[in-house]
């Protein structure tokens, strides 16, 4: 929810503050980049404090950044807020998903884990609502009132059983799981979709803006998209619990090539805003299979859980800073239409890649989705 509510806020703080399309994806990129440095020290308080521990500290760190972010008129203030949130948001995914994938048989993880993800959207699809309203009453009542909702969801955790710490496995372990195939695969290929949904939370603000749509509108459009995302992930998870991981995600990265390639074309808000709802449909199908083929693959090394949504957060993370930073960045030196070519060609060449071992994969291991 934190995340997302910088959607609608972007144009107005890049007219009042002065910002350029690179400060706007460094502003928005922000939380990402906290995620990011904040994956291994939440990963190792986890694996040594327990889950809960881990979700509380996450909760208690969104709420105090997000505080800060109400009252700050400066850009350096409201950057350090967002990597603050950031950093609580590693410590609580982390957390949050291994408590839940802890609890749940193999042989419904991938639904599960797409369960996990659509209530995420959720707060995704509450994030922009959040961020048009702020834009009509100002941030300071919004983010304030949604601190002290952080602060009762701790409350809440602290009464629900979670299981202890586990015993820790040993680097030598660890550095093996990391350097297998498949996690390496699964780390690809939820970073890549990051790299577009970074790119896509800058620019298409910027877009639907000078095309004439408020910071409702733009609000209503990325609503619309994680609502249609999220219904659609248990689905996708489901799917890839029957059908193997990689099959869903040949069909995503394709859409998302494709759906890429024409971002920079419509001259219509209903027309932008109809690429990003497809654009989200893809990223689903991408996303909930390569966090299971973690999952699966990190198990397999006998590593606990919370090692792969480290991974998770990582490779999201880094693919958002990337796609948000560096693609408003190449932007501004270029255009709109070769950063989304870019990421179409990585998308696509991905895909392709994919395609092509197909063919020599032995029928157990396309059923595995290995």
């Amino acid at each position: 929810m934190f995340y997302a509510a910088i959607t609608p806020l972007l144009p107005g703080y890049t007219a009042d503050l002065g910002l350029s399309k690179t400060e706007a994806g460094v502003l928005s990129a922000s939380y990402a980049a906290g995620t990011l440095i904040g994956t291994f020290p939440g990963a190792w308080f986890a694996a040594r404090a327990g889950v809960r521990r881990a979700v509380l500290t996450g909760l208690a760190l969104m709420s105090a950044s997000g505080v800060v972010f109400a009252f700050a008129e400066q850009i350096a203030l409201l950057d350090a807020a967002r990597f603050l949130q950031g950093v609580g948001g590693a410590f609580s995914w982390i957390g949050g998903l291994a408590w839940l994938v802890s609890a749940t048989p193999v042989s419904r993880r991938g639904e599960l884990i797409g369960s996990a993800l659509a209530a995420a959207i959720f707060g995704v699809l509450m994030g922009p609502v959040i961020g048009g309203i702020a834009t009509a009453t100002g941030p300071e009542p919004v983010f304030s009132s949604a601190a002290l909702l952080g602060l009762a969801l701790a409350g809440w955790t602290r009464l629900t059983p979670a299981p202890g710490p586990a015993a820790f496995p040993g680097w030598a372990r660890i550095r093996r799981a990391l350097t297998g195939a498949r996690v390496r695969a699964g780390f690809w290929f939820v970073m890549l979709p990051a790299v577009f949904s970074g790119v896509i939370w800058v620019l298409v603000p910027l877009r639907l803006d000078a095309l004439g749509a408020g910071g409702l509108a733009i609000g209503a459009v990325f609503l619309v998209s994680a609502l249609v995302e999220g219904a659609a992930s248990p689905v996708f998870g489901r799917l890839s619990d029957r059908r193997g991981r990689i099959w869903p995600i040949r069909i995503g990265l394709v859409a998302a090539a494709v759906t890429s390639t024409v971002m920079p074309l419509p001259e219509t808000v209903l027309l932008a805003g109809a690429a990003v709802v497809v654009a989200g449909l893809a990223l689903g199908f991408c996303w909930t299979p390569a966090m299971a083929l973690l999952s699966d693959a990190v198990e397999s090394e006998d590593v606990d859980q919370w090692l792969a949504f480290a991974l998770v957060n990582l490779a999201w993370a880094g693919g958002q800073v990337l796609g948000g930073s560096g693609g408003g960045g190449l932007a501004d030196r270029s255009s709109d239409a070769v950063t989304y070519g870019v990421v179409a060609a990585l998308l696509a060449l991905t895909a392709a890649v994919l395609v092509g071992r197909r063919g020599r994969e032995p029928a157990r291991a396309r059923l595995a989705g290995t």
